[in-house]
């Protein structure tokens, strides 16, 4: 029935489409004209490039250009002292559109001086100068392949390799593991972005952040702010648009595996007033479960989530904001109507997965009076409960084999200070956190289980200076950090000191140079600091922070003001990693897939390092055309105990190609396509003796790693959209096909239980291999329905 409703509204949309339907309205394009203390900024002139469209921002740095025709555009703003900017592929609709605002930087030259330059159009944060991309919501809801998931988009930038078959969201950022990665959500830390996510990671199949909430999506692979604590390889940046101050409107979309209804408009409006007080709020529900059983796979992913914001202006000097994200999550697995070795494999071995998480929080935000500077104040409270469990039998969910019942809570209170003295900009702040982690654990194949719970303050502080010399020529960032918490008994503030600097130097009209030197801490995941061993002591206090020393060097050049290349070089170097006892193995191998990573005796005696080569090319929409091609090389090498043995990672594919482009046709058509290459990947084999005396559980065999690997993983996908505007609505369709060049999706050698044509286990056990078919292309397509 659900693949019958959806063939005939597909059938329709595309009569349409080949009909050219094209009801087009003129519309408007408004926003907010600030510069970085947030003060209104009177004036300036925003114009639409490639039209005689234009408007100046009034009293209160609002601006609004009418009579616009939608489309895609490049939109700019120009005021005398301030550094240009533009926001580009914009998409303006009949109904939807949302405010696009903009955050002016003072130009350091005398009024008299000005030149703009390319580099004053693209450009990177003067803090992180390097190893930083910044995607638009335009971008990310466009990209094919990622079904509007803001994590699957982050996956194609430069220096993330996909995961292994290219089917989970886990960010591996330059040879680093997934679980050294920290996520912000408007300032606030959100430790899981992920459906299922994997606990003492962040993975999972599929992202939980609502792209209609997103302003822009940042992610530095190194060169971090001071203020992130935790990052030893990436920090991702969620910008939230605020809600319409104006109206209310909403969106209601459909895909291949969920749908969402958004919601937004003001509250408190007085008539013909823009209002204060803006909500966003949105609820998504999966139907990949119906799905799986119309198709007779075993397994039942079924997910919810939330998503919430409100801000409210008190005064032109003081906003609140609060801020919610939340999901319930339930995987478990049907009988099959009919055998199939592959499927029954599936069904033995897949996990039951019961996971909450809840994020709440709310942020003051204080600009001072006197215009030197503003203050963040930022109280959040989330939780993660996840009861993972095995069964010998999970038909009937009889012979658990194990299981992990947990629950994480953190209270955050962060404090950020800003403040501009002549031509220095100065930060600092802190934080302070209370942790309590409970856990009961059954483990049948070590032999062990307990009870935990344990709970802990965490805190930290950091400064930085920033500055431009020689006419905003030479960029300058000196910054560091400490932290430290009250569980662990290696560390204190000053072992945990890190300091980090960045330069950036235009030494030729539109040509920089520009590295970095940082050292970056983390502190080792609950999973691992509330394990206890057989006689229930906490067998892992004393770990040590894990330490990651960064260096990176890098030549930039803009051939355009929407074009540039770029190339880096880095160096990471790791001490203190966590070791598994059982295993012999660097964690950083492990956190890749469905399990609880950490729970088990660790040393944090291990070593690593990762470094090569990174190429960029950015081209933003510019004649029609917009795309991102990179290359990277690298090596990514861990030791276990001996620190003088270093093995290839199972990230360590060594090279990474990753192409994502579009071109905007007339009539509000688009085709765009996503490709990704990585090389050669080593895996763990399956330890198949004691894999066939534990089954359902696979063990893998860590003394083979870096012996064998899989083959080279390349995938294109191609996606075509189609806009529809219209008075009352309008409408976007998309229809996109993964792996349409039906190439081997490569993954390690499954196995099953040897059974005969009725499902009977043959005696005595054995194991077989499972012959899967990962090379054939997915359609899917999207609707979205603004209005």
């Amino acid at each position: 029935m659900i693949f019958k409703i959806k063939f005939h509204l597909l059938s329709v949309l595309l009569i349409l489409a080949m009909g050219n339907i094209n009801a087009q309205v003129n519309t408007s394009i408004y926003g907010q004209i600030n510069d970085e203390l947030g003060q209104p900024i009177s004036g300036a002139s925003v114009f639409l490039e490639g039209t005689q469209l234009g408007a100046q921002s009034d009293f209160n740095g609002t601006y609004e250009i009418s009579s616009v025709t939608p489309g895609s555009y490049n939109i700019i703003v120009k005021y005398l002292g301030f550094e240009p900017q533009t926001k580009f592929n914009i998409i303006v609709r009949s109904k939807g559109t949302p405010a696009y605002n903009f955050t002016l930087k003072e130009a350091t030259q005398q009024l008299d001086e000005v030149v703009v330059s390319n580099a004053n159009i693209i450009s990177r944060p003067k803090e992180t100068p390097l190893s930083t991309q910044t995607l638009s919501a335009v971008e990310i809801a466009t990209y094919p392949g990622s079904n509007n998931d803001v994590v699957k988009v982050a996956q194609t930038l430069p220096g993330v390799s996909p995961s292994i078959g290219g089917f989970r969201n886990d960010l591996i950022i330059r040879g680093g593991a997934p679980n050294e990665n920290v996520y912000y959500l408007d300032g606030m830390e959100i430790p899981n972005i992920n459906h299922f996510a994997t606990q003492g990671s962040a993975g999972g199949p599929q992202g939980l952040i609502n792209v209609s909430f997103i302003d822009n999506v940042t992610l530095s692979t190194s060169a971090f702010n001071a203020r992130y604590d935790n990052p030893l390889s990436g920090v991702l940046q969620f910008k939230q648009r605020n809600g319409n101050a104006r109206n209310f409107a909403g969106n209601f979309r459909i895909s291949a595996s969920e749908a969402a209804l958004t919601l937004e408009g003001p509250l408190f409006k007085k008539e013909g007033e823009k209002s204060k007080t803006t909500f966003l709020a949105s609820v998504r529900r999966s139907y990949l479960q119906f799905l799986f059983e119309v198709i007779g796979l075993p397994i039942r992913p079924d997910y919810w989530d939330y998503q919430f914001k409100l801000n409210h202006e008190i005064n032109e000097f003081n906003t609140l904001t609060f801020l919610g994200l939340g999901s319930i999550d339930n995987f478990t697995v049907r009988p099959l109507d009919e055998f199939d070795e592959d499927r029954q494999a599936t069904l033995d071995q897949a996990p039951f997965i019961e996971q909450r998480t809840n994020t709440m929080g709310v942020s003051w935000r204080n600009r001072f009076k006197n215009g030197n500077g503003f203050m963040m104040t930022t109280l959040s409270n989330n939780s993660l409960k996840n009861n993972f469990t095995r069964y010998s039998d999970p038909v009937n969910e009889e012979g658990e084999v194990f299981n992990n019942d947990a629950s994480e809570t953190e209270t955050k209170l962060r404090y950020e200070l800003t403040q501009f003295y002549e031509e220095w900009k100065l930060s600092s702040g802190f934080n302070v956190q209370q942790s309590d982690y409970t856990n009961i654990t059954a483990d049948v194949r070590n032999n062990l289980t307990f009870d935990t719970a344990i709970d802990f303050m965490k805190y930290g502080l950091f400064a930085n200076a920033t500055r431009s010399f020689y006419n905003n020529r030479l960029d300058v960032s000196l910054g560091f950090r400490m932290d430290n918490d009250s569980f662990t008994t290696n560390e204190n503030l000053l072992s945990t000191f890190s300091p980090r600097f960045s330069a950036s130097y235009e030494f030729a009209k539109d040509w920089r140079l520009s590295g970095s030197i940082g050292r970056y801490f983390k502190l080792p995941p609950y999973t691992i600091l509330g394990f206890r061993d057989a006689n229930n002591e906490l067998i892992n206090q004393n770990v040590a922070y894990t330490q990651s020393d960064h260096l990176v060097l890098g030549l930039q050049h803009y051939f355009t003001p929407s074009s540039s290349i770029s190339f880096e070089g880095f160096y990471k170097r790791y001490e203190d990693y966590p070791v598994s006892v059982r295993d012999r193995v660097s964690l950083a191998n492990k956190g890749g897939g469905f399990e609880v990573l950490g729970s088990e005796p660790i040393e944090t005696v291990g070593m690593g390092r990762a470094y090569g080569t990174e190429l960029l090319f950015q081209q933003k929409l510019s004649n029609n055309f917009y795309g991102i091609l990179s290359y990277t090389w690298f090596y990514s090498e861990f030791t276990g105990f001996d620190t003088d043995t270093y093995l290839p990672s199972v990230w360590d594919s060594r090279h990474l190609i990753s192409f994502v482009g579009g071109y905007k046709l007339k009539r509000n058509w688009e085709v765009s396509s996503r490709y990704r290459f990585a090389g050669r990947t080593p895996f763990l084999p399956t330890d198949l003796d004691a894999t066939l005396e534990n089954y359902p559980e696979v063990i893998l065999d860590y003394s083979r790693l870096g012996a064998e690997k899989l083959n080279i993983f390349s995938q294109l996908d191609i996606r075509i959209d189609k806009k529809w505007n219209f008075e009352k609505f309008a409408l976007n369709f998309f229809f996109e096909v993964q792996n349409i060049l039906f190439q081997d999706i490569p993954s390690p050698t499954e196995y099953g239980l040897n059974r005969d044509t009725m499902g009977v286990v043959v005696q005595p056990e054995s194991l077989i291999t499972i012959e899967s078919d990962f090379g054939s292309p997915i359609p899917g397509f999207g609707i979205v329905f603004d209005f």
